[in-house]
């Protein structure tokens, strides 16, 4: 076989597997484009959906955060379980209750009056439904794993776009701007390889600072970086090893410290007895040590739960992360970005900027961009294919000699050390297209 045919019949490999890969998950790319652009701008849309309920006369002093859950149990009966504190004063406290029946509420309460402005079942909002969707598809564990090997499969997609679309002797021109006079699918792929081209890297730096919330990679990730001293920090590695998991007890707990042991608060010790300080006790706590609004507060869990104090900003180099026994009040823990190892500093640089609030608005927009470029990627590829496929059949690009298919194998397997549930997808494709599909003359005839 000479150059020519070895480098016709890769092209056609990589055209077959970058069929694939859209079909496969462009309807999850859709939904994770779409929901992640509303996300981008939550704070924009929830304060023109819900503004009676996020904004408050403004105020001098804020009433004691006791007041303020005793006012939300008033008007929503249930169990509290955070509350956060807002850093604007036009902006009203959000305590989170949870009904004995029922889904688990949003209470809004201004601070400076105890008043009530309202409440919302978060996933029944627009941005709650974005968020919940590009999670986990509202599926649980089973929509997280989709939404990863969405997101994996998103990124072989780039890779082979990228090989089919490189010029290769044709002008850059053209490869990088939409043929406009072109009809029909000479347009659509036009306009397809050149939205490619332009929002590729900004896919990837989406797929890649997403990926960390995963859940098979996201825990292997910081599984790997704890023996490498590059996740959570060291005081944390002390505690013994069957304690709660601060992910477990804190709801929407900073990435790094979401598998760090929790501290525990016990009661008789030095002294203390087995009665719960309160809450305005362990506001004071936390305002000693400088944190005197803008935080998540969360209750404690059990007996021996501890109150936890989050610092979450736009920026991650001042997120703060500070624990207090509930019996003596006590910090027994309190841990800052510059704490954290380089690795995980990176990762919440880079959630940060995936979530597009690092640099105020012009992050938003910049990460509108491949948002943008997903869904047009998606339109225009589909369209293509349902324009060019056989009555009746899927029309698949051509399959590829036996030996690049075991190219293709190896590739498979290189790409499961990076990201395993990407390798075994890519297996299972890879057996089901040469081992069931290729054996099966009526399958075959559809396929192709």
């Amino acid at each position: 076989m000479n150059e020519a045919s070895r480098q016709r019949g890769f092209y056609r490999s990589v055209w077959r597997w970058h069929f694939y890969a859209g079909l496969l998950v462009m309807p999850l790319l859709l939904v994770l484009a779409l929901t992640g652009a509303v996300y981008l701008f939550h704070d924009e849309i929830e304060d023109a959906a819900h503004a009676p309920l996020r904004f408050a006369p403004q105020r001098r002093a804020d009433l004691p955060l006791s007041r303020l859950l005793d006012a939300a149990r008033g008007a929503h009966p249930g169990a509290v379980t955070r509350i956060d504190l807002p850093g604007d004063p036009r902006r009203t406290a959000q305590v989170f209750v949870t009904p004995a029946q029922g889904e688990p509420l949003r209470v809004f309460v201004d601070p400076g009056s105890a008043r009530v402005h309202g409440a919302f079942v978060y996933t029944h909002t627009l941005v709650g439904f974005a968020d919940t969707m590009h999670g986990s598809l509202m599926l649980g564990r089973v929509g997280d794993a989709l939404v990863e090997l969405a997101a994996c499969w998103a990124l072989l997609l780039v890779a082979t776009g990228a090989y089919l679309w490189w010029p290769r002797g044709r002008g850059w021109r053209g490869a990088l701007w939409p043929h406009w006079r072109a009809r029909g699918r000479a347009f659509w792929r036009s306009l397809h390889a050149s939205v490619g081209a332009w929002t590729a890297a900004l896919i990837v730096f989406l797929v890649l600072t997403g990926l960390p919330w995963a859940g098979v990679w996201g825990e292997l990730l910081r599984a790997g970086l704890q023996p490498l001293r590059l996740g959570y920090p060291a005081e944390h590695r002390h505690h013994a090893a069957p304690a709660p998991r601060v992910g477990a007890a804190v709801a929407d707990a900073p990435w790094t410290l979401r598998d760090a042991p929790l501290p525990a608060s016990h009661a008789h010790r030095h002294g203390h007895g087995t009665r719960d300080i309160g809450i305005d006790a362990v506001a004071r706590t936390l305002a000693a040590n400088g944190l005197r609004n803008d935080y998540r507060l969360s209750l404690p869990r059990g007996a021996d739960g501890v109150y936890t104090a989050v610092v979450y900003p736009d920026r991650p180099q001042g997120q703060r992360t500070v624990h207090v026994d509930r019996y003596s009040g006590a910090v027994v823990g309190d841990t800052g970005f510059a704490d954290y190892g380089l690795g995980a500093q990176a990762v919440e640089l880079g959630v940060q900027l995936h979530m597009g609030r690092y640099f105020g608005r012009a992050n938003q927009l910049v990460m509108l961009l491949p948002c943008i470029g997903i869904v047009v990627l998606s339109l225009s590829g589909a369209w293509m294919w349902w324009r060019r496929r056989p009555r009746g059949r899927l029309g698949a690009p051509p399959a590829p000699a036996p030996a690049r298919l075991r190219t293709v194998a190896l590739i498979a397997v290189g790409c499961g050390i990076a990201f395993p549930l990407l390798g075994a997808s890519l297996l299972l494709v890879y057996a089901l297209d040469r081992l069931l599909l290729a054996r099966v003359p009526r399958w075959a005839a559809f396929v192709q």
